[in-house]
């Protein structure tokens, strides 16, 4: 039994695994396609968000399960505890992924952001990929030390956040009220996308240290 408990929950962290590849593909490619209007990735990424939505409801499926039907205690409750926890984290990234995407598709095909909020939208997207990729990464590991990384890359995504504002207030902001509007919104997505990142990393130094800090994505 045992043999088969612990089968089943390696078989959620490989899941886990999955839907953060497809994360980290979504963003990268909801990003492109902010950037150069292609309604067609745009569209990609939309729909490639059910995937990430069905693995998690399979992961919660067969986490409920286990905590029915083992009851297990101590580190077995946390591992699976966890997966509950980071699944939905996850899940939620997948999803502002997707946002970044549909306006891509709404304002299509117009370029959603105006030239002077080009350079940081790629700076943005960059920091974005590179938060995406760690929490593969970290999932794949469960490196402590990446687990900080975590967090200090969403000190950069949060400081390119607040970068967003001082380019729209500043006085020669040419933008117009729609498009001030879809970049204070697209970068509030991008802030988010890496407090979720952050929350995963928070449950995997949990799981190696069992020590558990408030979560940031709440």
């Amino acid at each position: 039994m045992r043999a088969i408990f612990e089968q089943e929950l390696s078989q959620v962290g490989e899941g886990l695994l999955q839907m953060a590849k497809q994360v980290q593909k979504g963003v990268r490619e909801a990003s492109t396609s902010l950037a150069t209007a292609d309604l067609h990735l745009a569209e990609q990424v939309i729909a490639a968000d059910d995937a990430i939505d069905a693995i998690e409801r399979d992961l919660d499926e067969r986490c409920i399960t286990l905590l029915a039907r083992q009851q297990p205690v101590a580190t077995d409750l946390r591992v699976i505890v966890s997966g509950l926890r980071i699944s939905a984290s996850i899940e939620r990234m997948g999803d502002l992924a997707r946002h970044i995407a549909q306006v891509t598709r709404l304002r299509y095909p117009a370029q959603v952001l105006p030239e002077q909020a080009a350079p940081v939208f790629a700076e943005l997207a960059e920091a974005a990929d590179t938060v995406a990729g760690n929490v593969v990464r970290l999932l794949e590991t469960h490196d402590v030390a990446l687990a900080a990384q975590v967090e200090a890359d969403d000190d950069v995504l949060d400081a390119l956040h607040q970068r967003t504002f001082t380019t729209t207030l500043a006085e020669d902001w040419a933008g117009s009220v729609p498009q001030t509007v879809d970049v204070t919104l697209l970068a509030r997505f991008y802030e988010r996308f890496g407090d979720h990142a952050v929350s995963v990393a928070q449950r995997i130094a949990y799981l190696v240290t069992g020590d558990l800090e408030p979560d940031t994505a709440d």
